[in-house]
């Protein structure tokens, strides 16, 4: 049977700084759009399917470079990034004035805990693993790009490796971070990970 590969692609930086934002929109800056089209560049011509979080963050680069290239983009909800509750849009500093002490403590382990109003990690963990398990059955053999966020793409890889949930805390996601998972007689490897264009 021929391997699988699928690269994992966080988004671009975006307009207005650092913050929680969970589902809310918010728009890639030029910067951030242009570091994503540079990973892109790096695949075009190799990529089999698009698979994007429905947010226009990742949606909107994926669908264009997948009419580009004439090849399927599906948008899948169950990828979307955590829905934060009562820290959507959000700075840290915001967050720690609200809610003394919570986020460095969310920071360290968030399993258990419960963000006001918000998804639990928990729920957002088994959406999102359920979600790669059907990609991973519908693109054998193939060479899959998915577009989503850093607390998604945190779990995805925390699954490849068999890592508990707390460890997802502990894994760089800068944004456009890039990484690529091979799975080949069914088991799956981290062949690169945080790579840049």
């Amino acid at each position: 049977m021929v391997g699988t590969t699928i690269d994992l692609l966080r988004h671009g930086e975006l307009k207005g700084g650092i913050r929680y934002r969970g589902n809310t929109e918010a728009a890639l800056t030029n910067g951030g759009r242009a570091a994503m089209n540079a990973v892109w560049h790096r695949l075009d011509g190799n990529i089999d399917m698009i698979v994007s979080s429905p947010l226009s963050r990742c949606r909107e680069p994926a669908e264009n470079w997948a009419r580009q290239a004439g090849i399927p983009c599906r948008i899948e909800p169950d990828i979307r990034e955590m829905e934060y509750g009562a820290w959507e849009g959000l700075s840290k500093q915001e967050i720690e004035a609200r809610f003394p002490g919570m986020l460095p403590r969310w920071r360290e382990n968030p399993v258990g805990m419960q963000i006001p109003e918000a998804e639990r990690i928990e729920d957002f963990a088994q959406r999102v693993t359920r979600a790669w398990e059907t990609l991973v059955d519908e693109s054998a053999g193939k060479h899959m790009l998915v577009v989503a966020h850093s607390g998604s793409l945190r779990v995805i890889l925390a699954h490849v490796l068999g890592a508990p949930l707390a460890s997802t805390r502990r894994f760089a996601m800068s944004y456009t971070s890039w990484s690529r998972v091979v799975i080949d007689g069914g088991k799956p490897h981290l062949e690169f990970f945080d790579r840049r264009a």
